[in-house]
């Protein structure tokens, strides 16, 4: 059973962690690359700014953290961004991320928009979202490091 609840700042550097290891994992995997993630996947201190900027929610299952999320809402709660979602890959597959899901939009009924971005690469965190109602809505070059983005949105056909 998974449980959702706000993360802490003690909750940093198992954050960090796990993020470290969902991450790298699909490097691996997509990118033959032995680590890679996105700014401060792997900083405790990172994971503690997002507390402060939005709100980081902790999934604990199986006796501990397993992964988190973050949420970006707009000042009038009408649209959200979902900066990062991430589960340990040893506990995905088992429906956390529908679960996960699932709470986001029961938490925040009054958001009509969601949006997020993956990397085009992620194959898997495509289906993922496209199964949950995102759509793909364009993509981006990041300059940095010449990787393309793609943007999803899912709009509320409720309220």
């Amino acid at each position: 059973m998974l449980s959702i609840l706000p993360a802490d700042p003690q909750d940093a550097a198992m954050l960090a962690g796990v993020q470290k290891k969902t991450f790298d994992s699909d490097a691996q995997q997509y990118q033959n690359k032995e680590e890679d993630g996105p700014p401060g996947y792997d900083s405790a201190d990172w994971q503690v700014e997002q507390m402060n900027h939005g709100h980081y929610y902790k999934l604990l299952a199986a006796g501990g953290i397993i992964g988190g999320m973050i949420v970006f809402p707009s000042s009038g709660g009408d649209e959200c961004h979902l900066g990062r979602i991430f589960i340990d890959p040893l506990h995905q597959n088992h429906g956390y991320g529908h679960e996960a899901f699932r709470f986001l939009f029961q938490t925040y009924p009054s958001a009509q928009k969601w949006t997020l971005d993956t990397p085009s690469w992620a194959v898997r965190n495509h289906y993922f979202y496209q199964k949950h109602g995102f759509i793909q809505t364009g993509e981006i070059k990041d300059t940095n490091s010449g990787e393309t983005i793609i943007e999803y949105e899912r709009i509320s056909n409720e309220g």
